[in-house]
């Protein structure tokens, strides 16, 4: 949990350093600011991704070990949640009947699209927390994909 928090935070800080960088650097070096904001955003998505599979239900150890109802409260909302009275083959995998729970990639991916929709997709915040956390990534993915663009519209004239 520690390692996701400082993930987090250290990336904030790199995202700070660059926003300052793109709206008050005189000699623009596009291919470096581009690759600046590259490596921010998907540092962004990784460090948040580590963050919401550390939070969601008391942590990936806890998922695996622990009996479903033992679990503390979910902090967020999968689709495999509510899949138990679709068609057959849809509701093998809900976690009601195929004992899913999510994992890191789910977690990935809940980041990624986030951080491209800059609103939940398919899985939805539950928890203060959680929706603090995603409204942070949506807007710093927000912020970080204007400022590069707007970059660019300012070199070219």
């Amino acid at each position: 949990m520690s390692l996701a928090v400082v993930l987090v935070i250290s990336n904030q800080l790199a995202f700070g350093i660059l926003v300052v960088v793109l709206v008050t650097h005189k000699h623009p070096s596009g291919p470096a600011d581009l690759v600046a904001a590259l490596q921010v955003w998907v540092t962004n998505i990784i460090a948040f991704a580590a963050l919401f599979w550390e939070l969601d239900r008391g942590g990936p150890v806890s998922r695996r070990v622990d009996p479903r109802p033992e679990l503390p409260h979910a902090d967020f909302r999968f689709p495999q949640d509510e899949d138990v009275d679709a068609v057959v083959e849809v509701a093998s995998r809900s976690s009601e009947r195929g004992d899913w729970m999510p994992g890191f990639i789910d977690y990935a991916y809940l980041s990624l699209t986030n951080s491209m929709a800059y609103s939940p997709t398919d899985v939805m915040p539950l928890s203060p927390r959680a929706k603090a956390l995603m409204g942070l990534q949506s807007a710093v993915a927000f912020i970080l994909v204007a400022l590069v663009i707007a970059r660019a519209v300012s070199l070219l004239g």
